[in-house]
């Protein structure tokens, strides 16, 4: 079975679910080989509830950006400009089509393998980063955002306490100002400031 992090050729089988969240209602095209295809993860609806909305502002990276959920909820919600990257092209198909489905235009998305294809700082960093890409992969997300962000720009996370919440915490705590938005089923909502 292929992961939904690879490019592997998997049969398409697009197909829509809806779901309404921040009081707004989305629909959202998946397809095999996409992380969450059936619905709205819970990871990625916490991280979304608990992000103060009212701060976000200028640039926003999504980094993993799967089929472009975290964008375009915001990018309905927020005058901001969204990007998000994916090593998925099947995903970025799909974030492309759900831009257009749901008339968000603030936001773009691209091929790109964590910060590879990146040349600018952000105002704020957001993922829910894919974890079964590996520590390896997801370290680098959450560790290199620094490199990526204004000087008062922020990273927001979600990660499970079964997946290595804490150590990721204590592991962040070493370069950056970190606070715990919300823990929610064994979720962990973490927000990243630099020093």
């Amino acid at each position: 079975m292929g992961q939904y992090f690879s490019n592997e050729d998997l049969k398409s089988n697009i197909h829509k679910y809806e779901v309404d969240i921040l009081n707004q209602h989305y629909t959202f095209y998946t397809d095999n080989g996409v992380f969450s295809k059936e619905r709205l993860d819970f990871g990625t609806r916490v991280l979304l509830e608990s992000i103060p909305l009212e701060i976000l502002h200028g640039d926003i990276l999504d980094v993993g950006c799967g089929y472009g959920v975290i964008d375009i909820i915001l990018g309905k919600l927020i005058d901001a400009k969204f990007l998000g990257v994916d090593v998925n092209r099947r995903c970025l198909h799909l974030a492309d089509m759900n831009k257009k489905e749901n008339h968000v235009d603030n936001a773009n998305f691209i091929e790109s393998n964590c910060y590879e294809k990146i040349d600018k700082k952000y105002n704020f960093i957001i993922t829910n980063p894919p974890i079964r890409a590996g520590k390896q992969i997801v370290y680098e997300i959450v560790m290199r955002a620094r490199e990526y962000l204004v000087p008062d720009g922020s990273l927001f996370i979600v990660v499970r306490k079964e997946q290595g919440a804490k150590s990721m915490i204590r592991d962040l705590e070493k370069i950056y100002r970190v606070e715990v938005l919300n823990k929610e089923k064994g979720f962990f909502v973490i927000k990243c400031d630099l020093d």
